[in-house]
């Protein structure tokens, strides 16, 4: 089973959490002008390297912030886990 630390309440078991996607996907700047491919691209086209991967959790069952974390998508290992509004490094 994955574990992610969460920086308020500690190391949990993935259970305990909501994935949110790929990180770093910002909505279109104007959605009315896009048409249904550019909407199906937004919506469905998503990064899926075996690697290194910046992903969104909720701490659906304990705190219930986002968290962004860096995970190794063939080994699981977690490199870095921080709260979503926390710039990149973590809390200044």
């Amino acid at each position: 089973m994955l574990r992610i630390p969460c920086p308020h309440c500690g190391e949990r078991d993935e259970t305990e959490f909501g994935y949110g996607g790929e990180a770093g996907v910002d909505y279109p700047a104007d959605p009315a002008a896009l048409d249904d491919a550019a909407w199906g691209d937004f919506l469905f086209v998503r990064a899926d390297p075996a690697g290194w991967f910046t992903e969104r959790w909720c701490h659906v069952a304990a705190c219930r912030e986002w968290l962004v974390v860096e995970r190794h998508t063939v080994t699981d290992e977690i490199r870095s886990a921080r709260f979503a509004g926390d710039p990149v490094g973590g809390t200044p």
